[in-house]
């Protein structure tokens, strides 16, 4: 983020194969958001298949992996583009082969759509590169089948862990309120999303992609006000979950309208859905994860807050400079700079406790 703002406010031209802008929705999406999603999947899926975490050799692998797709990307203006595809693409496809793996050995076969979904991205990570070889493919599709998988991986994992954490925290506090069970809404909820998501990708502009994606939010947001958000405002640490899901509703209905109303830019929506849903969602899991993980009491303290209050001011900005609402340009780096501060306080609170010996 901090090189794009300096390419944004023109410091900087970068030596990359990408334009600016498809190397910015690259990595972010390609990078950050796929590691963020790759660490919450190692974590959970020992839990759901009860066997054990990948560590050690195999968990380092991964992560070298990873990192050098970042390093061929950064310094695909001198790499043949082929050699970039397949460092880019490599942590994402071993990634997936690992998650096929251990579900097939756990025989935990309802957590496929999970396994499904990373095949996607492996797909969409690949898809990415065929503008640098096929002067007629979409340089947008990649990135929309990327943003659309990762929403539906938001409803399907946000669908278990929101109403769990809400539960255990409200039974915890003494209070009569319980999350719906889930049921039909959220099956429709779900199917909506996906039906909504994929036609998108594939029609972006059609008036049908449009009428799927309102129906999409408004299910969504029905499934939302079933979980009891409002009973947990003591607590930051479980109504940031509702919140980043809260944008996935906002960011869908913008994206609807968005395709219905020409007045209305598409980027305003993504950025709701990036910005505000997946960069709440991920602060939200790391936050929580972190705190788990290391032994220390399940709330949030004043820097979390911070943490929260700054990525929303973040996607609130972001989303208005794409709306127009005045001059774009000191919105758009506002909006930047205050993720920087976001995820350099998240590193420098969470950080230690990571580097730290676990809490007793």
């Amino acid at each position: 983020m901090m090189v794009w703002l300096a390419v944004v406010a023109g410091l900087l031209d970068l030596p990359d194969e990408l334009d600016p802008v498809s190397w910015h929705a690259h990595e972010m999406l390609f990078g950050y958001a796929i590691a963020v999603i790759a660490g919450f999947a190692l974590t959970a899926v020992p839990n759901w298949t009860g066997r054990l975490p990948v560590r050690g050799a195999p968990l380092t692998l991964l992560l070298l992996l990873w990192i050098s797709g970042r390093l061929a990307v950064a310094c695909s203006w001198f790499l043949p583009i082929g050699v970039v595809a397949t460092f880019d693409v490599a942590f994402l496809f071993v990634l997936t082969g690992f998650f096929v793996r251990e579900i097939y050995a756990g025989r935990n076969w309802r957590n496929l759509p999970i396994a499904a979904a990373f095949g996607l991205l492996t797909i969409a990570n690949g898809v990415s590169y065929l503008p640098a070889f096929f002067a007629g493919a979409d340089p947008a599709f990649a990135f929309r089948l990327a943003l659309a998988t990762i929403v539906i991986l938001i409803t399907l994992i946000g669908g278990r862990v929101i109403p769990s954490f809400t539960r255990n925290w409200l039974v915890k506090n003494g209070s009569d309120l319980r999350p719906a069970a889930f049921n039909r809404v959220d099956q429709i909820a779900i199917l909506a999303v996906v039906i909504a998501a994929l036609v998108w990708v594939t029609l972006p502009e059609h008036a049908l992609a449009g009428f799927l994606l309102l129906i999409a939010s408004a299910v969504s947001a029905t499934r939302l006000s079933r979980w009891c958000g409002l009973g947990t405002l003591s607590e930051a640490l479980v109504w940031s979950l509702h919140l980043g899901y809260a944008w996935l509703v906002f960011g869908l209905g913008l994206l609807g309208l968005s395709v219905l109303l020409a007045s209305l830019p598409a980027s305003a929506a993504i950025h709701a859905l990036t910005a505000g849903a997946i960069g709440t969602m991920t602060l939200a899991v790391m936050t929580r994860a972190t705190l788990g993980h290391t032994g220390r009491a399940l709330t949030a303290s004043s820097a979390t807050i911070a943490i929260y209050i700054a990525v929303t001011l973040s996607a609130l900005v972001r989303v208005a400079s794409g709306l127009g609402l005045m001059d774009g340009l000191p919105l758009l780096e506002l909006s930047g700079i205050l993720w920087v501060f976001t995820f350099l306080l998240f590193a420098g609170v969470y950080g230690r406790m990571l580097l730290g010996n676990r809490s007793s």
